[in-house]
């Protein structure tokens, strides 16, 4: 074989290999965000013109979130909030409307204490979605009704999915998950709140 052909047949190779390779770092980049970003993942892909495009646009809301100030709260200041919320679930059953207003407000001032910007509703989705992704869609249905209520188009029953909505993003915020020591009293509290909207 002439040194001609092994060139060839080095550069094949080559082409090959950096294919491979290709493939696989986009495969893994592409598992990474689906299981960051779960159903995020699918809904950007399908808002945007192509999946290259929206996995760049998931890319930057990493990098955005990751030179955020993101803290988690302290147990007293998470306890305060967790007062409050249980105030404003207890007004509900006279002011349904001003109670989501309130739920709203609450949950973004939680987003606030931990360290999130809370100006543009979309930017709040964008950031939240980074560590968020599970309880988004509960923000965005809450915040939907939240939006027809304030124009007096949203019943009593919406207006308790509003609540149960805000709850699951507020809880995720304050840092309630199942693992965290203490937080048995919280679920049994949750458990027993939602049975009472």
């Amino acid at each position: 074989m002439s040194a001609a052909a092994w060139v060839v047949v080095v550069i094949a190779a080559l082409v090959v290999i950096l294919a491979i390779g290709y493939f696989v770092t986009t495969q893994n980049r592409r598992r990474h965000l689906q299981e960051r970003f779960g159903p995020e993942y699918d809904r950007t892909v399908e808002e945007r013109e192509s999946r290259r495009e929206a996995e760049q646009e998931l890319l930057a809301r990493e990098e955005r979130h990751a030179k955020l100030d993101i803290r988690p709260l302290d147990p007293e200041t998470r306890e305060t909030y967790a007062k409050k919320w249980t105030e404003v679930q207890e007004r509900f059953v006279d002011a349904p409307g001003f109670a989501v207003t309130e739920a709203d407000a609450l949950v973004s001032a939680v987003m606030a204490e931990r360290g999130y910007p809370t100006d543009e509703f979309e930017q709040r989705l964008s950031d939240l979605s980074v560590a968020h992704a599970a309880t988004l869609d509960h923000y965005r249905q809450a915040h939907d009704i939240s939006s027809r209520a304030a124009r007096q188009d949203a019943s009593t029953e919406e207006l308790r999915q509003a609540m149960v909505h805000y709850r699951a993003l507020f809880q995720e915020l304050l840092g309630e998950t199942a693992g965290d020591p203490g937080n048995d009293r919280h679920a049994a509290r949750s458990t027993a709140e939602e049975a009472d909207l």
